[in-house]
C-alpha cells in the first residue's frame, strides 16, 4: 500500500505581494496549496514544509533572517509538522528530506509550491529519479516570468510548460478539487 506525504515547497512571503520577487497568481496558488494542506491534516497524513534559504552570492530574495525568507502565513507549519531547509533548488540536495521520508515510510509524494519552473521541477524530478510515485497539484503551484534569446515567455506559459514537461514522465497532474474532493 502507498503512503503518502505532502511536500510543500518553497511557500514563503517574498513570492507574494510586497516580497522581493513577486510571483504572478501566488496568492492563488498558494489558496489551493492551503486547501490541499487542510485535507492532509484531517486525514492525520504526513506534511513535510520545504523552506528555502538563499546563500548564493547575489541573492536577493529568501536571504536569511529576514521576513521574506518565513514560510507564508496560508501554509504556515504546525509545531508537529516537518520543516526542511535548502539552500538549492532539488529539495533533496544536501538536506534531511529523504531521511524524513524513509523514516516515515512514505513512497508517494504530493507536491505543490513555487516556482514550478525552478524548484517544484528541480525536486518533482530528483524525487521520481529517486523511485517516488509523484503527484502534482498544479493549480496550487505558480511560476515566475522568464526570457530567453530574447523570447519571452509569461508566467502562465512557463507554468503550462513545466507541468507538462512533468506530467509526460516524472508525476500525475491533479487540482486541488480532485485531490481533495
Amino acid at each position: 500500500m502507498n503512503k503518502k506525504a505532502l511536500i510543500i515547497i518553497d511557500i514563503q512571503n517574498d513570492y507574494f505581494p510586497g516580497g522581493k520577487f513577486t510571483l504572478d497568481h501566488s496568492e492563488q496558488a498558494g489558496a489551493k496549496a492551503a486547501l490541499v494542506l487542510d485535507y492532509f491534516r484531517k486525514n492525520k497524513l504526513p506534511v513535510i514544509h520545504i523552506q528555502h534559504i538563499s546563500v548564493k552570492e547575489g541573492a536577493f530574495f529568501f536571504l536569511p533572517e529576514t521576513e521574506g525568507v518565513d514560510i507564508h502565513e496560508c501554509v504556515k507549519p504546525l509545531e508537529n509538522e516537518i520543516v526542511v531547509r535548502k539552500n538549492f533548488p532539488n529539495s533533496f540536495r544536501e538536506t534531511n528530506l529523504e531521511a524524513e521520508l524513509e523514516r516515515l515510510d512514505v513512497n508517494e509524494l504530493i507536491i505543490c509550491g513555487m516556482m514550478s519552473n525552478m524548484c517544484v521541477d528541480a525536486t518533482t524530478r530528483a524525487a521520481a529519479d529517486k523511485g517516488y510515485k509523484c503527484t502534482v497539484v498544479h493549480d496550487a503551484c505558480c511560476a515566475a516570468n522568464l526570457e530567453f534569446d530574447g523570447i519571452k515567455a509569461g508566467s502562465t506559459e512557463v507554468h503550462a510548460g513545466f507541468m507538462a514537461s512533468l506530467g509526460m514522465f516524472y508525476a500525475q497532474m491533479v487540482s486541488a478539487g480532485e485531490l481533495v474532493g
